[in-house]
């Protein structure tokens, strides 16, 4: 196999005609013009370059294969920095010598000619603006955002009780002092003879964050169906990104649905639709390896009634791709890495994925699906079709008839009050009555619950302070 394509594909490739990731020349072609597609693919997604195809895709030939083969070497090295791709092979294509070129995807470097750096678009070369050139230097590990400084920021940005509690915990950097730490851990730089905040630092250890990087927040909400609608439950989770992490599993061990068996003595046996420590897992990982240069969306993290999905701007980094993802290691943001490793959010040099993995796996749930999308990375952790996801089903479709079909979105505790009220036969439901079935809440959150099925109208209050309880909507109207 030539390249990436067989010998045999190759006319029916050229009749296609140009694209992205193929492109053909004369023999005669300068070698700068072959400098320029071979640095346009490599600053893309790749490609394979034919030498000895003419311009309407008849295929010429090459008079000298040897010599033509130097000469795409030496336009690869002309490049800065040099290319260093595979060689160049000659195949036979109807009856005639031609050469081609493979550029793998996934570059280590950004590259130019000459000042200018290019990218495919569709058969053009096309400059890449000052942005598109930050970013995809940012994505191949040339720099870094997060070691950046922060702009129009100072010490006094700093939440130094917060960064003094991590110091604290690093007990094998012994008694240093909180900002020699921050600064050793990239958190702190010097810049023009000042020590100032990195992005890095206003991140993890900013009184507000989302002030100076905007974008930098986590957009929840668990939705009805299976797509995104009209009704569902939100939070915008900001703060520094330990806070979001925690504040995230909050959110998912509220909105997670369990599939529950109850009875009218609320006996019940429950498990979660995902794993937590799956769930949590992609959370951690967004939250770590995202592209925080892109300041127009956040980290997604949606519930729906068969899936969720974890959104994060920006590609995968580096060489990592969906293939290699459950092997390969590397990392955008290591200053953020090993903070958070540190914290004891994440293992320094296992990044979580095969873990999801593991843990769908042992649960008898589909392994996770990984997309790259236009303007970042989606993973998507599908529920199973089993006894335990039916009896979830069955559930909400008895909420659903409960609030004459109306389907709207409710955590697990408000279904199982739901429920509760009828297995048990009762007409009302006290906040009492809740703590006795969920000891473990706190009693502002069983508040709000209730104030939240008001509020949908499914359930009615009566009476004043404690002596106020709830009733199902549908039963009043029919007294």
């Amino acid at each position: 196999m030539p390249g990436k394509y067989h010998t045999d594909d190759i006319p029916t490739l050229i009749a296609t005609g140009k694209r992205a990731d193929a492109d053909w020349f004369k023999d005669d072609t300068p070698v700068d013009k072959i400098a320029t597609v071979l640095g346009a693919m490599a600053n893309t997604l790749g490609g394979t370059l034919f030498v000895g195809v003419g311009p309407t895709g008849m295929i010429e030939g090459v008079m000298d294969g040897p010599a033509t083969m130097d000469r795409v070497l030496e336009g690869a090295l002309m490049l800065e920095p040099p290319l260093i791709i595979p060689i160049p092979r000659a195949v036979v294509v109807e009856g005639k010598p031609i050469i081609t070129v493979h550029v793998p995807p996934g570059m280590p470097n950004v590259y130019g000619l000459e000042g200018r750096y290019l990218r495919r678009a569709g058969s053009k070369n096309v400059g890449l603006r000052p942005d598109e050139l930050r970013r995809l230097i940012i994505e191949r590990g040339v720099t870094s955002f997060e070691a950046e400084v922060a702009p129009a920021t100072s010490l006094d940005d700093i939440d130094w009780d917060r960064a003094r509690n991590y110091a604290r915990s690093l007990s094998s950097l012994g008694d240093q002092e909180v900002e020699i730490i921050l600064e050793r851990r990239g958190c702190l730089t010097h810049f023009d003879g000042d020590l100032c905040p990195t992005n890095a630092g206003i991140l993890l250890f900013g009184k507000d964050p989302q002030r100076y990087i905007r974008g930098s927040e986590i957009t929840a909400a668990r939705f009805a169906g299976n797509t995104m609608g009209d009704i569902f439950n939100r939070e915008d989770i900001t703060g520094t990104l330990p806070d979001q992490i925690r504040r995230a599993e909050t959110f998912l061990a509220d909105h997670l649905r369990k599939g529950v068996q109850l009875g009218s003595t609320m006996e019940r046996t429950e498990e979660l639709e995902y794993p937590m420590e799956a769930a949590r897992e992609l959370v951690v990982n967004a939250v770590a390896h995202r592209d925080y240069s892109i300041t127009g969306d956040g980290i997604r993290l949606f519930l729906f009634r068969e899936h969720m999905e974890v959104s994060s701007p920006g590609g995968l980094a580096g060489p990592v791709t969906i293939d290699n993802i459950k092997e390969e290691r590397f990392s955008r943001n290591p200053v953020i890495v090993q903070v958070l490793a540190d914290m004891g959010f994440i293992e320094r040099l296992g990044y979580g994925v095969d873990r999801v993995f593991s843990l769908m796996e042992a649960q008898n749930l589909p392994a996770p699906d990984f997309a790259e999308t236009a303007g970042g990375f989606k993973v998507v952790l599908h529920r199973a079709a089993d006894a335990q996801a039916e009896v979830a089903t069955a559930i909400r479709e008895h909420v659903n008839k409960l609030v004459n079909g109306l389907d709207v979105p409710l955590n697990p505790r408000q279904e199982m009050t739901l429920r509760h009220l009828q297995n048990s036969g009762r007409t009302r439901i006290t906040n009492s009555d809740l703590q006795n079935l969920f000891p473990d809440v706190h009693s502002e959150t069983l508040r709000r619950d209730l104030a939240d099925l008001v509020t949908k109208k499914i359930l009615v209050k009566r009476g004043q302070k404690r002596g106020s309880y709830y009733m199902l909507a549908a039963e009043t109207e029919r007294k």
